[in-house]
């Protein structure tokens, strides 16, 4: 992580909710493309998780967080108000 000049991220003790977000991104991330998937290399694993985010994540995938619209469809209605 010290070569990537990565920081670790780390709740502090009885604090559990500091990555709540990323893990239940991840935890989706995992169910709805990793898990019944298996990529022949990185390219196309880089490639399948370039279309997950573009295509799916961001302009169909409903988020409750957005009152259940994708993130495409809560922007063009921000911009339209």
């Amino acid at each position: 992580m010290q070569r990537a000049r990565i920081v670790a991220s780390m709740s502090r003790k009885g604090m559990p909710y500091d990555n709540a977000m990323t893990e239940s991104f991840f935890s989706s991330l995992k169910q709805e493309l990793t898990h019944h998937e298996r990529f022949v290399d990185r390219d196309e694993a880089r490639s399948k998780l370039f279309d997950y985010f573009e295509v799916f994540y961001n302009r169909e995938r409903l988020h409750s967080g957005l009152h259940y619209r994708s993130p495409a469809q809560f922007e063009r209605m921000a911009v339209a108000s």
